[in-house]
């Protein structure tokens, strides 16, 4: 477990690496720029439309992104809630998760790359996008792929100036 864990991190880092050092790579990939859309906390309480947040439940069957067992594992209570999108003709399937400011402050950069991959990689499974968040609105990381490509290409950016829990 703990070599596949090491081993898949590698990976991610290896391809991020190259990502990074060659970001024509991007646009050859097709991987599209994360949504500019700012965070509406409003629908937390009052979702309207199609929008389904963690405390959604659709009683015809499951409901997409199923984040709930992610939420539930989640290291330290991290993720609070989510607000998910479905595409349209000008936005692509998102979800925004909103994270405890504080706990996200105690993690170092390893872990906060680990929880945006995991739950990323949750929310690609449904063919959404992800945005994390915290209360204030600030973006802390994103996780956008191709899902043209089989499989979809990723990518994952981190706000560097949350990096050390700070905002200065």
């Amino acid at each position: 477990m703990l070599n596949y864990k090491l081993s898949s991190l590698l990976t991610i880092t290896c391809s991020s690496i190259f990502l990074l050092f060659n970001p024509s790579a991007i646009a050859q990939t097709g991987i599209p720029q994360p949504s500019q859309v700012p965070l509406n906390l409003q629908l937390l309480n009052n979702p309207e439309g199609n929008v389904i947040t963690a405390n959604t439940i659709k009683l015809t069957g499951l409901t997409t992104p199923s984040l709930w067992l992610a939420q539930e594992i989640s290291q330290n209570k991290l993720l609070d809630n989510w607000i998910a999108y479905p595409g349209n003709q000008t936005e692509l399937n998102r979800v925004d998760l909103v994270v405890n400011q504080q706990i996200w402050s105690l993690l170092d950069y390893v872990e906060r790359y680990e929880f945006v991959n995991r739950l990323g990689s949750a929310a690609r499974k449904d063919n959404y996008n992800m945005r994390v968040f915290n209360y204030q609105g600030d973006l802390l990381a994103t996780y956008t792929c191709n899902f043209q490509n089989s499989p979809p290409t990723c990518n994952i950016q981190m706000n560097i100036q949350y990096k050390l829990g700070s905002t200065r």
